[in-house]
């Protein structure tokens, strides 16, 4: 059995940057997903942070899923991104719809720019009443706020430099899973000022060291900003070696997080039958 594979840099306009992921959409004539052991191989073959699986449930309607090459994932917003810019290259229709097995439906439609806008529920951040003593001592630098979403800890800084010479100790990390750990701070002083916010994001529990760009993470990331600057869109910059721009805004009780992409590779995996 033969299929398609796409591999695409997300939250870049150029190669070599954001967050590279894979893209499989399966054959229309498939109506089961792939036994859930062979889309982690194939994950852990790719060996990218997630490989995207998609069925075609109808005109612009998919049902999608994420594996990282340790396991399935819940939500991942930059291979969101790249399903979305493959699927829009062989069906181009106004707007997409995703299903979900955890976050429930994702819209994404191409803005006139050629950014793509892709519609998250919000997931915010709360203050905890304990915060775990590993998390503390991985840090380097010791943050201003603690907080937690139903996706990470939020670990937040007062200046961008912390967050970029931030340099955690990955075994104490992992033992906060399910947990993953978002560092962040605000935008002020870096990079000219440009940006409102900027986080980098370490998921050594459920995938890898550090993300590149973690789209998802905005969902909760935007929401904590937006309160803080007193503002409901703004602009951010995931600050990872390879780097990722994203644009995000508030609606309502959703999460407005946009991004650029480019097509790296495509071909064909060769599957036994």
């Amino acid at each position: 059995m033969k299929l398609d594979i796409f591999q695409v840099d997300a939250f870049t306009d150029t190669l070599f940057a954001g967050n590279a992921a894979a893209v499989v959409p399966l054959p229309v004539t498939m109506t089961d997903w792939l036994p859930d052991a062979l889309m982690l191989q194939i994950a852990q073959e790719n060996n990218l942070s997630e490989t995207a699986f998609v069925k075609r449930l109808g005109d612009g309607h998919y049902q999608i899923r994420w594996f990282s090459p340790l396991c399935e994932i819940d939500f991942c917003g930059h291979a969101t991104l790249a399903a979305a810019y493959v699927l829009l290259q062989r069906e181009p229709v106004a707007s997409l719809r995703f299903s979900t097995l955890k976050v429930g439906d994702l819209s994404v439609v191409q803005g006139q720019d050629g950014w793509l806008d892709m519609n998250f529920p919000a997931r915010p951040a709360t203050v905890q009443a304990e915060v775990p003593a590993a998390l503390l001592q991985a840090l380097n630098h010791q943050p201003v706020a603690v907080l937690r979403s139903e996706q990470a800890w939020f670990v937040v800084y007062d200046e961008a430099a912390q967050v970029a010479t931030l340099q955690p100790d990955m075994t104490l990390l992992k033992t906060l899973w399910p947990f993953d750990v978002v560092a962040t701070a605000p935008g002020q002083g870096f990079a000219a000022g440009q940006y409102d916010f900027v986080s980098r994001y370490f998921w050594p529990a459920n995938g890898g060291d550090e993300d590149p760009v973690t789209g998802s993470i905005h969902a909760g990331l935007a929401p904590y900003w937006a309160a803080r600057l007193d503002k409901t869109e703004l602009l951010a910059y995931q600050a990872s070696s390879r780097g990722g721009v994203l644009r995000c805004a508030l609606q309502g009780e959703r999460v407005q997080v946009s991004g650029q992409a480019r097509l790296y590779l495509q071909g064909q995996i060769d599957l036994p039958v």
